[in-house]
C-alpha cells in the first residue's frame, strides 16, 4: 500500500561526540562536545538547514558505571550539559526546528518537568518536545537517596501516573486566559484558572501550573517504550516513538501492534503516533567509501569498551569470565534496563551465529539501534522501504561521530530524499506539532464545557 509521499519524519539524535562509542577519537568529532555550546549550535543549525523536524537529547542523571579502565576511555554519559539547559539556549540560536530533551519519571516531580517544557515551549515559539524516561541505570538511584532502583513495574506505574499530572497541570489555564487589560486592571481571568488536585498512589498535586498554557497546547511527548509496560505508555500518552527494532520484520510489527494498542485501549488516532526507529547512517559517495568509513570507526574501539557496551546494553550482566571471541553465553539473567534491547541483542546473536566481539562491534555503533551502511541511493532505497511497507514513520538519526556524520547526512542523503519526494524541501509550519503533523490538542476544561454545552 502506497503511503503519501512528503511525510517522512527525521529527528536528529545528538549524543554530544556522536553515537559510536569510539566517536571521540575520530579526527572529525569534536572531543570536548559534551561541554561545547559552539559546537551544539553548530549542529543544531545544521540539522535546521536539512529541515529535521526536531533536535533529540538523551540524558543519565549520573556518570554511568563500567568497569574503570573502559569508562575512561570513553566519553559517552560521562559529563556532559543538563539537556533541558542546553536545548533552552538552542531555541535561541534556532527558528524552526523542534527542540526535544529526555526527563526522568523516576528521579523528577511531575509540576518540575510540566514547568520547565512548558517554559521551553514559550521561550522556542512551539517547538518543545519532552522524551519521557523511566531511570533503568542502579548509579542514578544512588543519587537520589536509594540504595535501589525502582523495579521495572513499578516504575512505569509510576510512569503513567506522572505523565498523567504533567499533561494535565499543561491545561491549568484556558488559552485565553490571560487578557492583560490595563484600563480594567484585570490581569487574569479567574474562572479560566484549574486546579488539579491531583491524589495518587505516588503523587499529590495540587497546581495550577504556575505558567500559561503552552503555545502547542501541550509540547510534543516521545517515548521509547517496547516492553509491554513501556508500550502502555506510548500508546497512552507518545506522540513520536523512539524504537528500537533491528530489522523491518520486527519494527513493522511493533508499528503495528503500539498504534493498534493506542486506538483500541486508549481510543486515539493512530496517525497521531510516529514512529521513529533510530538509524545510524555511515554515509559515502561509493560503496566503498561507506564501508571504509565504518571500518575505520570501528577500528578506533578499544576492544575493553567493546565488551563493556555490550555488558551495558545486556543490562550490566557480567562478561569478563567468557572468551570474548566466543559465543554469548545462554541463560544471561533478563536485565532490569531495557528488556526491549536485552531481547533484541541476544536473538540477533544467536540468528546471526556472532561472537561476542562481533556483536559487540554491532551495538557499539549506536547501541543497538540500526546502523546502515552505503550510498545515498542506497540509504534512501532502505528508508523509503521502511516507511512504505509500514515499519516506521521516519527515523530519529543518530550519527555515528559529529559533526562529521550529520554533515555528510545532510549534503548527500537529504537531498536524495527531497528528490523523490519524501522529505520537505522548505519547513511549512512554525511548531513541532505542524512540523510532524499532529493536531493541536484542545484544554480537557474547554473540553468538558463543549460537551455540557451539548
Amino acid at each position: 500500500m502506497a503511503r503519501p509521499s512528503a511525510q517522512l519524519r527525521l529527528g536528529a539524535f545528538f549524543n554530544p561526540t556522536g553515537h559510536h562509542v569510539a566517536s571521540w577519537r575520530h579526527p572529525q568529532s569534536q572531543a570536548d562536545a559534551g561541554i561545547n555550546f559552539k559546537h551544539y549550535v553548530e549542529i543544531a543549525q545544521t540539522a535546521e538547514r536539512g529541515k529535521f523536524d526536531m533536535i533529540f537529547l538523551a540524558d543519565n542523571i549520573g556518570v554511568r558505571e563500567a568497569h574503570i579502565e573502559a569508562l575512561s576511555r570513553s566519553a559517552q554519559y560521562i559529563a556532559n550539559f543538563e539537556p533541558i539547559t542546553l536545548i533552552s539556549a538552542l531555541a535561541a540560536v534556532t527558528e524552526r526546528i523542534g527542540l526535544t530533551c529526555t526527563a526522568s519519571t523516576s528521579y523528577n516531580e511531575p509540576f518540575h518537568v510540566a514547568r520547565k517544557f512548558a517554559s521551553l515551549d514559550h521561550i522556542s515559539g512551539g517547538r518543545a518536545g519532552w522524551n519521557l524516561v523511566t531511570s533503568g541505570q542502579a548509579v542514578e538511584a544512588r543519587n537520589f537517596g536509594r540504595d535501589h532502583h525502582f523495579g521495572h513495574a513499578e516504575r512505569y506505574q509510576r510512569a503513567n501516573e506522572f505523565a498523567e499530572i504533567v499533561v494535565a497541570l499543561w491545561d491549568s489555564w484556558d488559552d485565553d486566559a490571560f487578557p492583560r487589560d490595563k484600563e480594567s486592571g484585570r490581569f487574569f481571568d479567574p474562572a479560566k484558572m484549574h486546579y488539579l488536585n491531583h491524589v495518587g498512589q505516588h503523587f499529590k498535586v495540587k497546581g495550577p501550573l504556575n505558567i500559561p498554557r503552552p503555545p502547542q497546547g501541550r509540547p510534543v511527548i516521545v517515548q521509547a517504550g517496547t516492553s509491554d509496560d513501556g508500550m502502555d505508555v506510548a500508546a497512552r500518552f507518545a506522540e513520536v516513538i523512539f524504537s528500537a527494532n533491528l530489522t523491518m520484520d520486527t519494527c513493522q510489527k511493533y508499528f503495528k501492534e503500539v498504534k493498534t494498542r493506542a486506538q483500541d485501549k486508549f481510543g486515539r488516532h493512530p496517525e497521531h503516533l510516529k514512529v521513529m526507529p533510530g538509524l545510524s547512517p555511515y554515509v559515502g559517495r561509493t560503496e566503498e567509501e561507506a564501508k571504509e568509513k565504518y571500518d575505520y570507526q570501528n577500528s578506533l574501539m578499544h576492544p575493553i569498551v567493546a565488551r563493556e557496551i555490550l555488558s551495558t546494553v545486556l543490562g550490566g550482566v557480567d562478561l569478563t569470565p567468557y572468551n570474548f571471541d566466543g559465543p554469548l553465553p545462554d541463560n544471561l539473567p533478563m536485565s532490569n534496563g531495557s528488556q526491549s534491547t536485552f531481547k533484541y541483542v541476544t536473538e540477533l546473536a544467536k540468528k546471526d551465529k556472532l561472537t561476542m566481539r562481533q556483536i559487540a562491534q554491532v551495538v557499539a555503533g549506536a547501541r543497538a539501534k540500526l546502523v546502515m551502511v552505503g550510498t545515498p541511493k542506497q540509504l534512501a532505497d532502505q528508508m523509503e522501504q521502511w516507511y512504505v511497507e509500514e515499519a516506521a514513520d521516519g527515523f530519529n538519526i543518530m550519527p555515528p561521530y559529529l559533526p562529521g556524520a550529520l554533515n555528510d547526512f545532510v549534503e548527500l542523503v537529504i537531498p536524495e530524499l527531497q528528490r523523490r519526494g519524501l522529505f520537505r524541501t522548505e519547513y511549512t509550519g512554525r511548531t513541532l506539532r505542524e512540523h510532524l503533523g499532529l493536531p493541536r490538542p484542545s484544554s480537557r476544561y474547554a473540553q468538558r464545557t463543549n460537551e455540557a454545552a451539548e
